[in-house]
C-alpha cells in the first residue's frame, strides 16, 4: 500500500508538471515576441499568430485527446504527447521564418494539452475523495503561478540568450518529463484508463456529456466563475496603465495578492468540504467570486479611480475561485463518469470559451474604463450561481465526503 501511495506521488509530481509546461508554452515565448521579427523573417503581426496558433492547437488538441483518452491507454498516450512536445520545441528553434514557426507552435499547442486532459481523471483514479480533492488544489495552486512566473523565465533567458532559448528549455523539459512518465508513472496511469475494445465507455462521445444534466451544471458553473476571474485579469492591465492612470505595478501586486489567497484556500478546500459538503462550499464559493466582481463593478461607478482599491476589491474574487475551484472541478469530473477524459477537455473548452468571447465583447469598449470590466466580470461571475441555482435537480444529492 505504501508503495502504491509513493507511486501516485510520483506521478502526482509528474502530471502537475505536465500541467504546467503546457500552460507555460504562451507566457515563456511571451518576452520574445516583439523582437522576433529582427531574429527571423517576418512582421510584428506575423509574430502573434505564434501566441495565437499555440492556442488553437491547444483547443483544438484538447478535443482530440478527451476523444483518445476514453478509447486509448492514458498513460502511453500522455509519454507520446510529452515526446512530440519535446519534438516540436525542438523543431521550433530550426525555422527561418515566422511563418515557418506559427505551424510548428499550432502542433506545439496541440501536444501540451495531453497533460491537463488526462490529470483530472488519473488524481481522481489514483486517490480517494478527500485526496483527490487536496491534490487538485495543490495543483490548482502551482498552475496558478505559472502565469506569472513564466513570463520572468522568458525574460531572464532572453536577456542572455535569443529567442531559441525558452524552445530548448521547452523541449529538454519535456524529454524529462515524457521519460519520467514512461518508467515511473505509466504503469499506474494504465492500470486506472485500460479499455477493453468494447468497452462501454469507448462507446460514449461529447454529445453524451451535452445531455448530462448534472456535468453540464457543475462544468458551465466552474466555467463561469474561473472566466469572470480570467476576463477581470485579461483587461486590468489596460485599464489600471491607461483608463485609471497608474503603473502595472499596481496590476502585479493586485495579482500577487490574488493569487496567494487563492492557493491559501484552494489548499484549505479539503478541509472545509469535509466539513461542510462539496454543494455547501462550491455554491459559497462562486457566490463569493460573485460578490467580489459586483463590488468592483460598484467601485467602478462611485469610487475615487485609486488602482490600490482593487488590491482589496478582488481579494474575494480568487477567494472564492480558490474555494470552489477543487471540489467544483472534481465534482464535475465526477459527474462525467467513465467519461472523464471527454469531460475534463470539455470543461476545459467551457473555461477558455468564457474567458475568449467576455474579453471580445470587452475589446472595443476597453478605452471607457473599469465600469466596462466591471460589468462583464459580474456577468459571466454571477452567471455561475444562477446555472448552479437553476440547473440543479429536485432530488439532487448532496455529495459524500471521504
Amino acid at each position: 500500500m505504501n508503495r502504491h501511495s509513493n507511486q501516485a506521488k510520483i506521478t502526482f509530481a509528474l502530471l502537475v508538471c505536465g500541467t504546467v509546461l503546457g500552460l507555460a508554452g504562451i507566457d515563456l515565448v511571451l518576452p520574445a515576441i516583439p523582437s522576433l521579427p529582427n531574429s527571423i523573417v517576418g512582421t510584428l503581426e506575423n509574430a502573434q499568430l505564434v501566441l495565437a496558433t499555440f492556442a488553437a492547437g491547444t483547443a483544438i488538441g484538447l478535443l482530440v485527446f478527451g476523444e483518445l483518452g476514453a478509447r486509448f491507454k492514458q498513460g502511453s498516450l500522455l509519454v507520446a504527447a510529452l515526446l512530440l512536445y519535446a519534438l516540436l520545441s525542438y523543431l521550433a528553434t530550426q525555422v527561418n521564418s515566422i511563418q515557418q514557426l506559427i505551424w510548428v507552435r499550432f502542433f506545439q499547442g496541440f501536444a501540451s494539452s495531453a497533460p491537463a486532459v488526462f490529470a483530472p481523471g488519473m488524481i481522481r483514479a489514483m486517490f480517494s475523495q478527500r485526496g483527490a480533492l487536496k491534490a487538485i488544489g495543490a495543483m490548482g495552486s502551482i498552475e496558478s503561478l505559472t502565469p506569472a512566473f513564466a513570463p520572468v523565465v522568458g525574460a531572464w533567458l532572453l536577456s542572455f540568450s535569443d529567442w531559441r532559448a525558452s524552445f530548448y528549455l521547452t523541449s529538454a523539459l519535456a524529454t524529462a518529463l515524457g521519460l519520467g512518465v514512461l518508467f515511473f508513472g505509466r504503469g499506474l496511469i494504465n492500470k486506472h484508463s485500460t479499455l477493453e475494445p468494447d468497452s462501454e465507455r469507448s462507446q460514449e462521445s461529447y454529445r453524451s456529456l451535452f445531455s448530462n444534466r448534472e456535468f453540464m451544471r457543475q462544468g458551465l458553473s466552474h466555467a463561469c466563475t474561473l472566466g469572470g476571474l480570467l476576463v477581470f485579469v485579461f483587461g486590468a492591465p489596460t485599464v489600471i496603465t491607461m483608463s485609471m492612470n497608474s503603473e502595472l505595478s499596481s496590476f502585479v501586486v493586485m495579482q500577487i495578492i490574488g493569487i496567494s489567497l487563492f492557493i491559501i484556500s484552494a489548499n484549505l478546500s479539503d478541509r472545509l468540504v469535509a466539513r461542510f459538503g462539496s454543494e455547501a462550499m462550491i455554491l459559497f464559493g462562486s457566490s463569493l467570486t460573485a460578490l467580489g466582481c459586483l463590488l468592483i463593478l460598484l467601485f467602478s461607478i462611485v469610487g475615487d479611480g485609486d488602482p490600490k482599491w482593487l488590491w482589496l476589491l478582488f481579494a474575494p474574487v480568487n477567494l472564492g475561485l480558490g474555494l470552489r475551484g477543487p471540489p467544483g472541478f472534481y465534482q464535475a469530473v465526477v459527474a462525467a463518469g467513465d467519461n472523464d477524459s471527454r469531460g475534463a477537455a470539455l470543461l476545459i473548452l467551457f473555461i477558455l470559451g468564457f474567458a475568449a468571447i467576455g474579453t471580445a465583447v470587452v475589446s472595443p469598449f476597453i478605452s471607457q474604463g473599469l465600469i466596462v470590466l466591471g460589468i462583464a466580470a459580474s456577468t459571466v461571475a454571477c452567471s455561475s450561481v444562477l446555472i448552479l441555482l437553476i440547473l440543479k435537480a429536485p432530488h439532487h444529492e448532496q455529495d459524500q465526503t471521504a
